[in-house]
């Protein structure tokens, strides 16, 4: 990928992130990532196809981060996720505010990519939750992703600083109990 388009796909996230969706525009990004005027029509020739790269650059980088060790024990588990979090609400936060505005407000065609990112997210749940208490957790992973869910958003609009591994803990807690 070329550095000009690297940096236009993170002005453009950090544009969503931070002002949100509606504040995307091709001369918007230019400006915000330094790039001679045009730069970012060149690769991306409509807002459609700017939002559409937006949303494969985040999946893209969400899937970065699933270098993680693989959990194979209740704190293992509470542990990993209570650090996806924090970096979800702290460094990252303004990609998690990009990929909620993106959920909320992009067609269906063009975040297809983040929800199949999601989908891998789900099984990975699933899967860490059928080796840690069988198939009864497991049919509990809608109901800890939620809770996480849960604490991101509420960490990132209401409270920043609530602690993230208590109710970690406690969502992990009741996804194990059979």
């Amino acid at each position: 990928m070329s550095s000009t388009r690297r940096r236009a796909l993170d002005a453009a996230v950090t544009l969503i992130g931070t002002e949100g969706i509606r504040s995307l525009t091709h001369g918007k990004v230019d400006a915000a990532a330094a790039l001679p005027a045009g730069s970012t029509s060149n690769h991306f020739r409509t807002r459609a196809a700017l939002v559409a790269g937006v949303v494969e650059w985040l999946a893209h980088e969400e899937r970065q981060d699933g270098g993680l060790p693989e959990p194979h024990s209740r704190d293992e588990l509470v542990t990993l996720l209570s650090r996806m979090g924090a970096a979800q609400t702290g460094p990252l936060a303004t990609r998690t505010r990009a990929r909620y505005a993106l959920f909320l407000e992009a067609d269906d065609d063009a975040i297809r990519p983040l929800r199949d990112q999601r989908r891998g997210m789900e099984e990975w749940i699933r899967g860490v939750l059928t080796e840690l208490g069988g198939e009864s957790a497991a049919r509990n992973t809608t109901f800890l992703m939620a809770a996480c869910d849960g604490l991101l958003l509420h960490r990132l609009t209401v409270d920043p600083d609530v602690p993230i591994d208590d109710v970690i803990a406690r969502a992990v807690d009741a996804a194990l109990q059979t």
